[in-house]
């Protein structure tokens, strides 16, 4: 049977526009159940409330003092104070019941109590200090309206009026059927071919987050009878459904069929990158998705497609996200046609915010635990040029972004690390390499860099290239630690290598650093004195971003051997054939090295607990470390 392949490629607001003209007018009808107000916050009202109770419902003593007829106080001076008997003034409590013919209370502080009773000095007025039946609430008063998402206030509110269970709508159900023959629980252990299955619990929590409740099914083989089984079961028990993955038109995608079999399929294909093969349709009165299964692709359509239609059910307004303007550090080509969504980071350098996109594999789950924002790149250009304004859609607050330290340069493991022990700030490092790390700072994209450039006419590290990339600029280079590069090797070294110098080997095959990366300088300085041409070295032209890209290219047998840090060889087990000690440090203009963001770096790069988790990743020597090193103009 020859396979039907549907994919189109409109605009996500039209795919969006149609399913909702599909879904139809009857769509949706919201159901209301009662819930005790204690636990009712984020819910939304199904019906306004009115008050059953007056708050206060009595005339309630505001202070700690006498209540008193006011009348009785008039005239009372410093110079002719009255003096009031038991009988006629009372002592109170803030909140007792205001005795019977008194309509005023003055404060303790105010009175002096004598044998006869009490002494007053200033007179009082009709209903000083009382709360009068009904000044917060009155009975039969709208307490709140409906289709107001309750606040924790709002529950106080609620429980003053004498309302112990409210009416709500109900949190719209949504059913999540994870599809995939490859995968499996997420743990240790994985064997090739497997996938761990996590989009189904970033979704959930998605759900969540927006108003719903969402109940996760095991994954399903990619058999069309299955998936049909699962999702007709699906549709009787939710208000909407979610499959995740096969939705594109391999041979093993078989979502966009099944919904086309059992109702109607509204849309296959949007033109979005990424997240292009989303499936939107009806089944029985219900909406159905299938979300591609990249994780980033899950995340990004579940944004445009599964909340509005979330949020609609469970009646509430999505809020929305909040925006900034920022300068594009670096140019971003896209292709015709398609709405891109770029991740980037974004932090606050001297007096403009800067964005820089990040990686765009739609597979890179850490991308988006990473990014500060999302810039949509528009579907009729061809990308956006390098330091061209930008808007960016932030996904983390606001406060952190102008909160952040932006490193850009070398890549090491230990950033981490030295981020998660900054007070006050964080930390966004950039793995561009020790030159475009130099180039950043230069360009007012970055507050720091992390360099390690051997000179090879001095031997020494960083002064040679930031003289001659910033000239003029006042620098200071701070030694954050000495470490360890080498060659990475399988454990047990199977090919027998003992240097660079093996690297001529025609049986050597080789994973380098990006252009313009420390390492690869360390690397061709070497190759240089070795007399290896660079092209003859096999894998020469290959590059991974980071010294744990180059580890994993070599425990996953994509390359024999690589030169990176000492670190990243003890964190993959693999073997190490040391190279060079060279020096690792921070490049930080002058005019951001007073900034408390840049203190605080420093601070954490000093501390025992960084000294401690270095001499647990192994590689590192801290002698010298915080010295300084001043570049002037």
């Amino acid at each position: 049977m020859k396979r039907r392949v549907y994919l189109e490629a409109i605009p996500w607001e039209a795919a969006l526009e149609r399913l909702w003209n599909r879904l139809g007018s009857g769509w949706p009808q919201r159901r209301a159940e009662q819930v005790p107000v204690a636990g009712a916050a984020g819910r939304v009202l199904a019906a306004t409330v009115l008050s059953r109770n007056s708050s206060p419902h009595y005339h309630a003593c505001a202070m700690d003092g006498i209540a008193l007829l006011a009348q009785d106080s008039f005239g009372a001076s410093e110079t002719a104070p009255v003096i009031l008997s038991r009988e006629r003034a009372f002592p109170v409590d803030t909140g007792d019941p205001l005795p019977p013919a008194c309509d005023a209370v003055i404060m303790i502080e105010d009175v002096e109590e004598t044998p006869g009773g009490y002494q007053i000095t200033a007179p009082a007025t009709p209903w000083q200090h009382v709360r009068m039946v009904g000044e917060d609430l009155v009975a039969t008063e709208p307490v709140l309206a409906a289709g107001r998402t309750l606040r924790p206030e709002d529950l106080g509110a609620l429980l003053a009026s004498g309302h112990t269970e409210i009416s709500v709508y109900r949190c719209p159900l949504v059913i999540i059927i994870p599809t995939g023959t490859e995968l499996v629980a997420p743990g240790p252990g994985l064997e090739p071919g497997q996938v761990p299955e996590f989009n189904s619990t970033v979704l959930a929590a998605l759900v969540e987050a927006w108003g719903g409740r969402a109940w996760r099914l095991p994954p399903v083989a990619d058999r069309r009878e299955l998936i049909a089984q699962a999702l007709d079961a699906a549709v009787d028990a939710g208000d909407m459904v979610v499959l995740n993955a096969g939705s594109s038109a391999g041979s093993e995608d078989f979502v966009a069929q099944c919904v086309e079999d059992r109702g109607e399929l509204v849309c296959h294909g949007v033109a979005i990158r990424p997240g292009k093969p989303v499936v939107l349709g009806v089944v029985r009165g219900k909406p159905v998705l299938g979300l591609p299964g990249y994780p980033v692709s899950t995340y990004l359509t579940a944004r445009l497609f599964l909340r509005p239609l979330v949020s609609t059910l469970a009646g509430t307004v999505p809020p929305e996200p909040p925006r900034c303007r920022a300068r594009l550090a670096r140019r971003v080509v896209s292709p015709m046609g398609v709405e891109e969504f770029v991740r980037v980071k974004v932090g606050r350098v001297g007096e403009q915010l800067v964005a820089t996109p990040m990686a765009r594999g739609a597979g890179l789950i850490m991308s988006l635990v990473r990014a500060d924002g999302l810039l949509r790149v528009p579907r009729f250009s061809e990308g956006l040029a390098e330091g061209s304004p930008v808007e960016v859609e932030l996904i983390t607050p606001p406060e952190q972004v102008e909160r952040t330290v932006v490193l850009s340069g070398s890549h090491d493991p230990a950033l981490e690390i030295l981020g998660g022990l900054m007070s006050g700030y964080t930390l966004s490092s950039s793995h561009t390499g020790s030159l475009a790390g130099l180039v950043a700072l230069k360009r007012g994209e970055a507050h720091a860099a992390g360099v390690h450039l051997l000179d090879p006419a001095t031997g020494d590290y960083n002064l040679a290239y930031v003289r001659q990339i910033l000239p003029g600029e006042d620098v200071r280079l701070v030694t954050l630690f000495y470490r360890q590069q080498g060659l990475l090797v399988p454990r047990g070294n199977p090919q027998g290598i003992t240097g660079l110098g093996d690297l001529a080997r025609e049986d050597v095959v080789f994973i380098n650093r990006q252009r313009g990366a420390g390492t690869r300088v360390l690397l061709d300085f070497h190759l240089e004195r070795l007399g290896i041409p660079p092209g003859s070295v096999r894998g020469y032209q290959r590059e991974a971003y980071t010294h744990l890209g180059v580890a994993v290219a070599v425990a996953s047998g994509a390359a024999g051997c690589g030169l990176g840090v000492r670190a990243a060889a003890s964190a993959l087990e693999l073997d190490f054939i040391p190279v060079a000690m060279e020096r690792y440090e921070l490049a930080i203009p002058a005019a951001h090295r007073g900034w408390p963001g840049i203190t605080s770096l420093l601070e954490a790069a000093g501390s025992p607990t960084f000294q401690r988790e270095l001499e647990r990743l192994g590689g590192y020597d801290r002698s010298g470390a915080g010295e300084e090193r001043r570049v002037s103009p």
